[in-house]
């Protein structure tokens, strides 16, 4: 059996995750030295992380609560409650017109007056998975990289909208600079260094993932312990060869002096909304809450970063203005969809209809890093009196995403066309 199997073999009791324990003085030095076992009497040496999802709790025969649909009438919605996730779920919300009310700052319950019916519970990024997976709650929205750690695939558990725009980082294996022959996981693969008795040891916050990809990448002789912060301190402090971590910006690791290595990377990760799937086909209501909020966080998205270009173009018809810019215009000029073209009165001096010809408004929907090349674009047909402002919003007739949404439940959309106008019950 392989160091990494005898680490990882079931032994009856919790998952690797709950298993492992924050080494601390435990093990062997970065240089391979044993390190003392001398402790305090009655001082604990460690501290147990327990991560595993429920269906690895399953796996290991631990008995699991899933709360039935008939234990509660509510519709509930976990949010973080603290951090950079929690603030951006925030913002979010509030622009998209979904803002979160607290009756009590105190509280850890709250409400979103636009849509009635439906509680809002702040709660730990982690215990949002856990509590949507035990049925305390049926709406989340957290960080994907939280969601596999802790969801670890369940079933249950649906991705609404995996890209909301904030919270963007990747899980990765970051080495100490001084290893200048390890680049590359093949690299840290290859290396004589490691061996059943002197394994690879990596310390990291995500023991799921990581005994997932060591194991599909090849590795035999790999250790994992874990810890609650500070991983870039520990192949400094001896403590573990490597880390496994979150990294957005990379400063992090390079003022530690630790590099990321090619092939490296375990998983992307942003904030997603994600769906209880028993909740989304039998909790009534639930469903169309999920519409209405997919719907706004969608037409929000794709707003962002889009701008409409207004300008008065000349021509004989809105059909001729059209035709040209379609003809001689670049790529631009045809929007979205295509471009609106309507017509402008505009009188003379003495009120008389306009000898000159006729003007038409023609808008676009234009990305911001090109607004300046669309204006140059749309003076070469003609316009002027060009106006520029942001949109807020984007609508489409129905969100991609609710489309595939509905084909991953098994049911079918034309049911749920209601929605689209406002209506409260199938036809």
């Amino acid at each position: 059996m392989s160091a990494f199997q005898a680490l990882a073999a079931p032994t009856g009791g919790p998952t690797l995750a709950a298993r492992n324990w924050m080494r601390g003085t435990q093990g062997q030095g970065a240089g391979g030295r044993a390190a003392s076992s001398s402790a305090a009497p009655g001082r604990a040496r460690g501290k147990c992380v327990t991560v595993a999802s429920i269906r690895q709790r399953e796996a290991t025969g631990q008995q699991v609560y899933r709360k039935s649909i008939e234990s509660r009438d509510s519709i509930r919605m976990g949010i973080p409650s603290k951090g950079r996730m929690a603030e951006d779920t925030m913002d979010l919300l509030d622009e998209c017109q979904l803002k979160v009310r607290k009756i009590n700052p105190r509280q850890y319950a709250a409400e979103i007056p636009n849509v009635p019916g439906m509680e809002v519970w702040f709660q730990r990024a982690t215990d949002v998975v856990r509590k949507l997976i035990s049925g305390d709650i049926d709406i989340g929205i957290v960080g994907y990289d939280m969601l596999r750690e802790i969801g670890n695939e369940d079933e249950d558990l649906v991705v609404v909208h995996d890209a909301l725009g904030f919270g963007g980082c990747h899980l990765a294996v970051a080495v100490p600079n001084s290893w200048e022959d390890v680049n590359s996981l093949r690299d840290l693969l290859s290396d004589t260094r490691w061996s059943k008795e002197r394994p690879l040891r990596v310390v990291t916050a995500y023991m799921n993932l990581a005994e997932q990809f060591f194991k599909d990448q090849g590795f035999d002789n790999v250790e994992l312990s874990t810890a609650d912060g500070a991983l870039e301190a520990a192949p400094a402090m001896g403590a573990a060869d490597c880390i496994l971590d979150l990294v957005s910006s990379g400063t992090t690791l390079r003022e530690n002096n630790l590099k990321q290595i090619d092939g490296g990377r375990v998983l992307e990760s942003q904030g997603v909304l994600v769906a209880s799937r028993t909740a989304l086909l039998n909790r009534p209501g639930t469903l169309e809450i999920i519409h209405e909020i997919l719907e706004r966080f969608e037409a929000h998205l794709r707003a962002e970063g889009l701008f409409m270009v207004t300008a008065n173009v000349r021509g004989s018809s809105a059909e001729e203005v059209a035709t040209s810019l379609a003809k001689n215009g670049s790529q631009l000029l045809r929007g979205l969809q295509g471009p609106t073209v309507s017509p402008i009165y505009t009188p003379s001096a003495d009120g008389s209809p306009s000898k000159e010809g006729s003007f038409y408004a023609v808008s676009l929907g234009v990305p911001k890093s090109r607004i300046y090349e669309t204006v140059k674009e749309i003076r070469k047909e003609g316009g002027s009196g060009v106006l520029v402002f942001p949109l807020t919003y984007a609508f489409d007739e129905e969100p991609p995403r609710w489309n595939a949404l509905v084909n991953n439940l098994g049911l079918d959309a034309r049911d749920y066309d209601f929605l689209k106008i406002g209506g409260s019950t199938k036809h």
